[in-house]
């Protein structure tokens, strides 16, 4: 049974830890080729590596790119048409959540200035070159292949919700990503190309837990969770999946929430987790 990306191409970036690293694992087994961006580099290849080792029949490539560049992501975008012949999902998954970023009176310029440079520019310029390259986009119906593509840009529940522990910055930042993502969706829905943003709670990465560095922090968050756990990044791929596969084909605009019920949460549910977290693709 073919796959829900089946010879799909998937550019992701950030894609050498994390949602990234789960996401081109999950879509690799799904039947996509990926590319996997990543400033650090060698990460990138050993999860490129781990693709081809456990799925032969797709193709990996890794590269390095800093998507707060220009430069870099139309080049890592020009590297996926070259490589795989065209794109068909985008994926702007990097960030970052700098450990200095705090409220308006503490965070300084340079912090505002590189947050917005990678989590806002990078978004823009990611979401600019995959439209470029996805209008080009050949329609094969013999190989399932369709005009168009999908376009996931990575936010958080923080662009929902006001956070009391500041990070203005990223809060920011994210809130933006909501609003152009709903934009290019409309600017470019009658040409197949759909555009979401996915919003994640509080995930048990590095990002969050280098962020979240005492347990005093991490205690102040664990108790806003309904389901009384931070959230895996596998999950968050997961709902990437249905976003970048034909079974959101109606799906364009959206803040998809991945947050545990956290943006729904009046009164802090009580008792044992209900769920087990599941278990990684790495």
């Amino acid at each position: 049974m073919p796959g829900r990306l089946q010879n799909r191409v998937a550019l992701i970036t950030g894609a050498g830890s994390g949602i990234g690293l789960e996401s081109s694992i999950l879509f690799a087994s799904e039947g996509a080729h990926v590319l996997l961006v990543d400033l650090n580099l060698a990460a990138a290849e050993r999860v490129a590596a781990l693709i081809q080792e456990r799925y032969p029949n797709v193709k990996a490539k890794a590269t390095k790119a800093d998507v707060g560049k220009e430069a870099d992501i139309k080049a890592a975008v020009d590297l996926a048409v070259e490589s795989f012949g065209r794109l068909d999902v985008m994926f702007n998954n990097a960030g970052i959540m700098h450990p200095e970023d705090d409220n308006a009176l503490n965070t300084e310029e340079k912090i505002w200035d590189l947050t917005m440079q990678i989590n806002l520019k990078g978004v823009w310029w990611g979401c600019k070159y995959a439209i470029q390259a996805m209008r080009k986009n050949p329609t094969d119906e013999s190989k399932g292949l369709h005009v168009g593509g999908s376009i996931i840009n990575t936010a958080s529940f923080v662009a929902l919700l006001g956070a009391a522990t500041p990070q203005l910055a990223y809060t920011a930042s994210k809130g933006a990503v909501l609003a152009m993502t709903r934009e290019l969706a409309m600017v470019h829905a009658r040409e197949g190309i759909r555009l979401n943003s996915i919003c994640p709670g509080p995930l048990k990465t590095p990002l969050l837990m280098d962020f979240l560095n005492t347990a005093e922090k991490r205690d102040r968050r664990m108790v806003h969770l309904p389901m009384g756990r931070f959230g895996e990044a596998v999950e968050i791929a997961k709902g990437a999946l249905f976003l970048a596969s034909d079974e959101s084909s109606y799906v364009t605009g959206t803040d998809f929430k991945v947050d545990g019920g956290l943006s729904s949460c009046y009164v802090t549910a009580t008792g044992e987790p209900a769920l087990a977290p599941p278990t990684s693709l790495a």
